[in-house]
């Protein structure tokens, strides 16, 4: 019996499922004891955890090992069994021309040995070598299928660490705060605001991914254009068609989202706002746009002269004022049954889109007469609040359906809710209301006041409405 007084043993896991390296310490036990009754000397011991031999994906370990045994430093290698070190034929080639430039012969394992240096020793070798590639080769196949019927079917895949946002841990059931959020999410960027406002939003309410980490753009954008979140089953990136899960926001978001969060022209560098109507005003006098300009602390739109600008340099107004005006016309117009004709006028050869608009302005009288018969005493609170709630749901439905019609999905959340806006208007952040007001407003036409440039009255500012 030869001798060995620097010997390589070599360990590794495919998957370490208990996560306490057990699997490779059973492994390692084994080959000491080994090496023990062989009366071997252990140089040292490569181990590498969580990482598979047929995957092809590096193993820091056993390159150290090659290295080594290329190096002299090394008289033979121990493992626990020969799919231990190889489930790839070619890896074996490369360890015996390895092992031949170094003259190292001797390949053991727990279970037999291998004389590298003979052609029967390499023969059986290799025969192991194949049929562990062949094990784990049809161990992939059998996963792959099995994955395919388990997404066809519907069914959640349950692998992995991680949940998904939005659900529990069985991936089924709806965690109620989180998909709140994917809710607000959906309905904030279709309404115009940016992925970078949204990011913020969520870490000042404290809402962090799944592993506690801090929202970033790219994590927002993935989760909301994952088709997982409106009840589609996806596998390997394709949808196969409706999950066993309910939908935490309808599909008819998520296509608009799908398109919206994939337009190649969407800005990506978007720098913090401080005017609401930054680009949106325009000189009564010559037609040209005014910019923001500040003067000492006060904020202004300037229509600006110069090469560089082209505006005549005689019209300017404070920010504040004008501003609040156009906020305010902005929330009574989405109350308003122009805006209702408005929609109805982006699909006036459209026969559903006329009878939704007929519908909305029957139900609103409704609610008006229903509203009187209260006032006159004729029906009691319970049975005003039962009808009124049932019109209300009947006509916010019509409305969602006409603003899909006329492609206005981006104020979809805020049609007839201009009276509810309004008392959060003040604290929502400013890509969020420059969002609805550019929804609905072209841009501003700025007039000459009275009482001069920079005063601000209402009959100097005219609304050029989109809808």
């Amino acid at each position: 019996m030869t001798n060995r007084t620097a010997v390589a043993i070599y360990a590794r896991i495919s998957q370490d499922r208990e996560g306490a390296g057990l699997g490779i310490e059973r492994q390692l036990s084994d080959c000491r004891l080994h090496a023990e009754r062989r009366g071997w000397t252990v140089a040292e011991e490569y181990v590498d955890d969580d990482i598979s031999a047929y995957s092809g994906k590096r193993r820091p370990a056993y390159e150290r090992m090659l290295e080594d045994i290329g190096d002299g430093h090394r008289d033979a290698i121990l493992a626990w069994h020969m799919d231990r070190l190889h489930r790839r034929p070619i890896e074996l080639e490369e360890l015996a021309r390895t092992c031949e430039r170094a003259g190292v012969t001797t390949l053991e394992t727990v279970h037999g040995a291998f004389d590298l240096g003979t052609g029967d020793g390499m023969l059986v070798a290799r025969m192991l070598a194949a049929v562990a590639a062949n094990e784990s080769d049809s161990k992939r196949r059998r996963g792959r299928r099995k994955s395919r019927e388990i997404a066809e079917s519907g069914r959640p895949h349950m692998g992995g660490s991680m949940r998904p946002f939005g659900f529990q841990e069985d991936r089924i059931t709806h965690r109620p705060d989180e998909a709140q959020a994917i809710r607000t999410i959906a309905d904030r960027l279709l309404a115009g605001e940016s992925l970078t406002s949204i990011c913020r939003w969520l870490e000042a309410d404290g809402v962090t991914t799944v592993t506690g980490k801090t929202w970033r753009t790219p994590v927002v954008r993935q989760l909301m254009l994952n088709p997982r979140i409106y009840g589609i089953r996806v596998h390997q990136g394709q949808p196969l068609g409706p999950a066993v899960w309910e939908p935490i926001i309808t599909p008819e978001k998520g296509e608009a989202l799908r398109l919206l969060l994939t337009n190649p022209e969407r800005r990506t560098n978007r720098t913090a706002r401080r005017y609401l109507l930054s680009g949106m005003c325009r000189c009564h006098l010559c037609g040209a746009v005014m910019y923001s300009v500040p003067r000492y602390e006060t904020r202004r739109y300037l229509c600006r002269s110069g090469h560089d600008f082209g505006g005549c340099g005689r019209m300017a107004i404070t920010a504040a004022p004008l501003e609040e005006i156009i906020s305010e016309a902005v929330l009574q117009r989405l109350d308003s049954p122009t805006l209702h004709d408005a929609m109805a006028g982006r699909v006036q050869d459209d026969g559903m889109a006329r009878e939704l608009s007929d519908q909305i302005a029957a139900d609103t009288a409704q609610l008006e007469e229903l509203a009187d018969l209260y006032s006159e005493r004729a029906i009691t609170a319970p049975e005003w609040k039962r009808a009124r709630e049932a019109i209300e749901i009947r006509r916010t439905a019509a409305r969602r359906r006409l603003s899909g019609l006329s492609g206005t999905r981006n104020i979809d959340a805020y049609i007839g809710n201009g009276a509810a806006l309004r008392a959060q208007w003040a604290d929502l952040n400013l890509n969020r209301q420059r969002a609805i007001v550019q929804a609905l407003v072209d841009h501003v036409e700025v007039m000459p006041g009275t009482r001069g440039n920079r005063a601000v009255a209402i009959d100097r500012i005219r609304p050029v409405w989109r809808l």
